[in-house]
């Protein structure tokens, strides 16, 4: 009863393109002494690119807006320069090239305009943006969640759904090295100079490991979970830190979007410390929805706030990382993967089949050599998750039937001199709503995510109470005064395709929610 009293507890509370290079030297130039021999071929811009980079060595980088990717063109044979190939493939004469380090940039020159002197502008806000996406380069698909991030520096933020990012950074950055990282692919680095201002589609290879690598090598699933526990206070902070962080949470329903996006300021403890020491302070915030149906849905979700603290799951353990849960699952070494280079365990789970109780399945990804958890992505036992309705929705309209369908985690941590901290968190509740006596039901999917975008160790104090957000209040129900200009120089998830039509379309509602 205890260990299930603890189970409830816990969840009851949660509620550019970049081709492959050979190895060279750093070069600033215009254009070196290269040659490519190309045949006679017919494919994508893509492809026929792809064919000069792995010739030449260098990755090229070019503004998605720049030419056609899919746009399939006929080439002849020949030898070329790399200007006068860019010139053939792309079809646009214009289009010039600069190398920088292992890097080529296609870009259009701007026109040279000659004019009267004037003094230099000033800002009091000196920042530069840097986006894109993230695709696979094998498959074309989104990279979905990637890193992106200045190497060594606590700056970053992850892409969305569709690959799609935007990264803002103080002008002092303007050469720092931006880094691209996901689990299973090869990491990216680049100067950041050679972003600015451009929306850079970044193609990224996944990591292959050997066959025989992951056969031979035996992992113990508990063992490696049990170290990666006992590490705990070696491989992430003992002490508060302050994590600017970008939150959001939707609910869709029907045709109804309802969206809320914020800047927090986050007080984290050290990972021995409890979670109800832990603080949010609400910096900005807005809110857009559109209510196109007669009938409202009147359901709301415990708060998404209290599961984002409470699903830093090194901090707070769910019972699949408990040795005195361990008989209630079943553990198997999956697979082996990558994360910046380096080997990570996979550790699969999922409950026993002799336990009808509803606990979680899921994957683990463990670092190979220090034993850090960079990653957990789990769910609630499809088999079982009806069982929790009452665990995961606050209140609801008195006529309606909320059924669960499917609830998923993803929990991801990144290192930061050496100590790792919470990267990116996101839930996925999925429902069906049914009024009673009413014979069909419609789709609820209620969704929440938070982004560490920037990591402050310093002077590191507890909010005054007039400062601090109540983390179990729902928070879409939170007043705030509205900013047109909202968004200033924090770093956010930039919207999914149907939720940037939402924000461009809809007002954000009443200066002040009651």
């Amino acid at each position: 009863m205890i260990k299930r009293a603890r189970y409830l507890l816990w969840l009851l509370l949660i509620s550019c393109s970049l081709l492959q290079p050979a190895s060279l030297p750093a070069k600033d130039s215009e254009e070196p002494d290269i040659v490519v021999h190309l045949s006679k071929s017919k494919g994508s811009v893509y492809h026929l690119l792809n064919m000069v980079s792995e010739q030449s060595g260098y990755m090229f980088i070019y503004d998605s807006q720049l030419f056609d990717n899919d746009k399939v063109v006929k080439i002849s044979a020949g030898k070329y320069s790399l200007t006068e190939a860019v010139h053939l493939i792309t079809g646009d004469n214009r289009l010039e090239i600069r190398i920088v380090g292992d890097h080529i940039l296609i870009y259009i020159p701007e026109p040279v305009v000659v004019s009267a002197p004037v003094e230099k502008a000033t800002s009091d806000n000196p920042y530069f943006t840097l986006s894109g996406s993230l695709k696979d380069r094998a498959t074309g698909e989104p990279v979905v969640y990637g890193s992106i991030g200045v190497r060594d520096m606590s700056y970053g933020t992850v892409a969305n759904q569709n690959g799609d990012f935007k990264l803002i950074l103080p002008d002092s950055l303007r050469h720092a090295i931006i880094k691209f990282s996901q689990i299973g692919y090869i990491s990216r680095e680049i100067d950041a100079s050679l972003l600015s201002g451009q929306n850079i589609v970044f193609y990224m290879d996944q990591r292959v490991i050997p066959l025989q690598e992951v056969v031979v090598r035996v992992v113990d699933p508990l063992r490696t979970i049990r170290e990666m526990m006992s590490r705990r206070a070696h491989n992430y902070s003992r002490d508060p830190v302050y994590l600017t962080t970008f939150f959001r949470e939707g609910i869709e329903y029907k045709k109804n979007i309802n969206l809320v996006e914020a800047v927090l300021l986050a007080y984290k403890t050290g990972y021995q410390s409890s979670i109800y020491n832990e603080q949010l302070k609400l910096l900005k915030m807005h809110r857009a929805y559109n209510n196109e149906e007669k009938d409202t849905l009147i359901t709301r979700i415990k708060s998404s706030l209290n599961s984002c603290l409470l699903l830093d799951v090194v901090k707070n353990p769910p019972d699949f990382l408990l040795s005195d849960y361990s008989g209630q699952y079943k553990f198997s070494h999956s697979d082996i993967t990558t994360i910046d280079d380096r080997r990570v365990y996979v550790i699969s789970f999922e409950q026993n089949e002799l336990v009808f109780d509803p606990l979680y399945k899921g994957k683990l990804y463990i670092d190979a050599e220090n034993y850090a958890l960079v990653m957990a992505r789990f769910e609630i036992n499809p088999l079982y998750v009806r069982k929790k309705a009452d665990d995961l929705v606050l209140k609801r309209g008195k006529n309606l039937e909320v059924t669960p369908e499917n609830v998923v985690y993803e929990v991801s941590y990144k290192p930061f001199n050496g100590t790792y901290y919470i990267n990116h968190i996101r839930g996925d509740l999925n429902f069906k709503i049914r009024k009673k006596n009413k014979l069909f039901s419609s789709n609820l999917h209620v969704w929440f995510e938070m982004v560490n975008c920037k990591i402050d160790t310093l002077d590191v104090r507890r909010f005054l109470n007039n400062d601090k957000l109540p983390t179990r209040d729902v928070f879409s129900e939170t007043s705030f005064v509205y900013d047109k200009d909202f968004w200033e120089h924090f770093n956010v998830i930039l919207p999914e395709d149907k939720l940037r039509d939402l924000v461009q379309k809809y007002d954000f509602g009443p200066s002040t929610k009651k």
